[in-house]
């Protein structure tokens, strides 16, 4: 009791400032962001092994061990030049993080409640269709996170989102079937595009090629992925990495309309001045 009284007594001495507790705060936050982020990523194991190499580091200089303490820094000073290189597609996302903030929120592809309305329509009548017909099917749909450097390396089609259109695209043995279709705002931007697969070894074996890509998508920005499988018509959505599997039309409608519906906003946006070009 007498110890625990003295530890109390010491922290009420502490002369703390209102500054000091802010400062700690936004540590902590940033800390507990960070960990968010790489929780369930390869950075996540990568984190930990420094952690290890540290407390190895910090143990052996201790005890005495110096071979060892030389050779655990010297492979600390090789890790803190290669961690930006393998950190890579975390760090890129983290300053996506960054950049999503409502100060720098685009205007880009922005569309009103009735646009979006009729597009989601359009949509809707069109994934019908393809579950319908067994047509295999990946439709991604453009947030905050730009996906022009995807888009390139497509077909520009730059045309209002219809049903026809759509199920044309995907028709078999149609030019641009094999790809995604990507849309930004009520239009598609291109068709027949190549997507990045996720690297997620744990995904199921049973997901093709469309599916992993679908993911690989939403793990490099913030876009929403429609699939359609090919062989069973089950309709997928992968958003933020994660695969939402069986879900019909309703539900479907339901999450694009949370997820991607815009928002009823006349607030300032530093990006607010830019041109479709």
């Amino acid at each position: 009791m007498a110890i625990l009284e003295r530890i109390i007594a010491a922290i009420l001495q502490v002369d703390v400032e209102w500054l000091d507790i802010v400062d700690i705060a936004i540590i902590s936050y940033v800390i507990y962001r960070l960990i968010l982020l790489i929780r369930g990523t390869r950075a996540e194991q990568l984190v930990k092994g420094l952690i290890v190499l540290l407390l190895a580091t910090v143990i052996s200089d201790q005890v005495g061990l110096d071979t060892l303490h030389w050779t655990l820094r010297q492979t600390m000073t090789v890790g803190l030049i290669a961690i930006p290189i393998v950190l890579q597609p975390e760090l890129r996302r983290a300053l996506e993080h960054l950049g999503r903030g409502k100060i720098f929120q685009s205007t880009y592809f922005s569309t009103s409640s009735q646009d979006f309305d009729n597009m989601l329509d359009e949509l809707t009548k069109a994934i019908s269709v393809l579950v319908k017909k067994r047509i295999g099917a990946l439709i991604v749909m453009e947030r905050s996170t730009g996906l022009k450097e995807f888009a390139d390396t497509g077909i520009e089609v730059n045309g209002q989102v219809t049903a026809e259109l759509l199920v044309n695209i995907f028709f078999p043995r149609s030019p641009l079937h094999d790809g995604a279709v990507i849309i930004q705002g009520n239009q598609i931007a291109a068709a027949g595009c190549y997507l990045p697969m996720t690297e997620d070894p744990n995904l199921s074996k049973e997901l093709g090629t469309r599916h992993r890509a679908g993911i690989g998508i939403t793990e490099h920005s913030d876009a929403l992925a429609i699939i359609v499988s090919e062989e069973t018509g089950i309709i997928s959505v992968a958003n933020d990495g994660v695969l939402s599997r069986y879900l019909d039309e309703k539900k479907l409608r339901n999450l694009l309309v949370e997820e991607c519906s815009p928002e009823r906003s006349d607030g300032f946006s530093l990006w607010s001045w830019r041109s479709n070009k």
